[in-house]
């Protein structure tokens, strides 16, 4: 059995090289993305492919897989929207996806961005690297404990990252499109609007569905209190840029922390030093650091949650194997 996996970063070769000593399957590890004719036929000769996100296997690119003989086509992430299931499906490929990993790694991201923010920590971090240490006013800072935490999307990212601020004190609001039951010792669950509106802090963890639309638009906005923090290490596709923009330039938002943006595949793991960004909107939000800290998709960068993707990728390809199906299947 042949597999390539795409996107394949230095640190996590270690981790491919030791889990696939359980497996022995022929392995190709490279480091480019699925973006176009020639990244896709990097894949020749293999049986399987392995994708993360911002690899697009688009019909082109699926036809051109099918040519080569691919016959799974697979991504090791939770997120599927980056593949066009219903046409890879119509060319006899079987696919399969990560259903979950470590939800602290992700968690853990949007409390050190909230906590950062909230304390002025890059502001503060930025004048003492100029040898200035005078405590001027911006960095007279809340409590998180003093803050109500709204926490949207109540799945194991979500639930995670509220025992988090749950855990420094904080009072945690949440709001699911499925209520929760067996919670209410962690988070309160509100309607969107009362969390809009009570929420100091509010970290988004839920998935984004396309015929719901935007989740924090420029009516949300002004549901929201004046100097709110934003978290976003869930779906870029969740909030309006430009009404984001628009927000923290007027005052209402203090500060967000940005770990993934609408459009971020023409945007991150780039080097644009020098030149022009994508969009007005992404040059104005990098403008403003250290009030807004935005970091490219490394939420699920880290040791423990590398493993688990790579591990159940593994998993998937053995159990199609032996079985002819696979429980991660994306229906």
């Amino acid at each position: 059995m042949k597999v390539i996996f795409y996107g394949v970063r230095d640190v996590e070769k270690p981790i491919f090289e030791a889990v696939n000593k359980k497996f022995g399957y022929d392995m190709t590890l490279i480091p480019e993305y699925l973006t176009d004719e020639a990244t896709t036929r990097k894949a020749e000769g293999n049986d399987v492919v392995v994708l993360r996100g911002n690899c697009f296997a688009t019909k082109e690119r699926l036809d051109i897989y099918k040519e080569m003989g691919v016959k799974y086509v697979m991504t090791r992430t939770v997120g599927t929207n980056h593949i066009d299931v219903p046409y890879a499906k119509s060319l006899g490929m079987k696919t399969a996806y990560v259903p979950f990993y470590s939800p602290n790694a992700i968690a853990e991201l949007a409390l050190s961005l909230a906590m950062s923010i909230l304390r002025n920590v890059t502001y503060t971090g930025n004048k003492t690297k100029d040898k200035n240490f005078i405590v001027d006013k911006q960095m007279f800072s809340r409590e998180v404990r003093n803050c109500t935490v709204g926490v949207v999307g109540l799945g194991r990212i979500g639930m995670t990252a509220a025992k988090l601020f749950k855990g420094l004190g904080a009072k945690v609001v949440g709001y699911d499109l499925f209520p929760k039951t067996g919670v209410d010792d962690i988070v309160t669950q509100v309607s969107m609007d009362e969390l809009l509106a009570q929420s100091d802090i509010i970290t988004l963890h839920a998935p984004y569905i396309k015929e719901n639309g935007k989740v924090i638009t420029k009516e949300a906005f002004a549901k929201m209190k004046d100097n709110v923090i934003l978290i976003n290490t869930g779906r870029g596709e969740l909030v309006d840029t430009d009404a984001l923009v628009e927000a923290l330039e007027s005052g209402k938002v203090y500060g967000a922390g940005i770990d993934t943006l609408d459009n971020e595949v023409s945007l991150f793991f780039k080097d644009f030093a020098g030149k022009e960004l994508p969009t007005p909107a992404f040059e104005k939000l990098v403008a403003m650091y250290p009030k807004v800290i935005i970091t490219p998709h490394v939420g699920s960068y880290t040791d423990e949650a590398a493993l688990n993707m790579i591990e159940t990728s593994f998993d998937n390809i053995k159990e199609y194997l032996e079985t002819g199906a696979c429980k991660n299947e994306i229906k």
